[in-house]
């Protein structure tokens, strides 16, 4: 069987050369390879296409049968990798606490630890009979966060 490892030894030296990162590398039971990569402006189809051909020519397709499919990780799919995170500073996020808690706000910093979000929203100041605005700063530690993933707005 196919191992992720096998898979890694093979794409690692032309993702790094080309200045991308995979974000994950999944092989299923049914031998299905699904690679995720990206890059910090994103990643061409071109590119895609070049990493799925080094595999199938490095791969014997006779001593193992295998379906693959490399590709960009989709719209609203939570960053996986520590990249990721450095390379939506100053987009919006959604983040889930493992307590269940979620915030949105603008993805301040990073650090190897965590980032820092910044939260803005419309709250009833006691006595007041208009909302005002209110700006706070969450620092969060990776640890503590299920998911967090950028918000789309069209």
């Amino acid at each position: 069987m196919i191992s992720k490892e096998q898979i890694m030894n093979i794409i690692q030296q032309k993702v790094e050369e080309d200045n991308y990162f995979v974000v994950d590398v999944e092989v299923k039971t049914s031998n299905k390879v699904v690679v995720h990569l990206d890059g910090d402006q994103g990643v061409p189809i071109e590119f895609c296409v070049s990493i799925s051909r080094l595999i199938e020519h490095t791969l014997d397709r006779e001593t193992e049968d295998f379906e693959l499919e490399v590709s960009s990780p989709g719209i609203g799919q939570p960053f996986k990798v520590h990249r990721q995170f450095v390379k939506n500073i100053g987009r919006q996020v959604e983040v889930v606490a493992k307590d269940g808690m979620k915030h949105s706000g603008e993805l301040l910093a990073v650090t190897q630890q965590g980032f820092v979000v910044k939260e803005e929203k419309m709250v009833k100041p006691e006595g007041k009979k208009k909302k005002e605005l209110q700006v706070s700063e969450h620092p969060f530690i990776f640890e503590e966060v299920k998911s967090v993933k950028e918000i789309i707005k069209f």
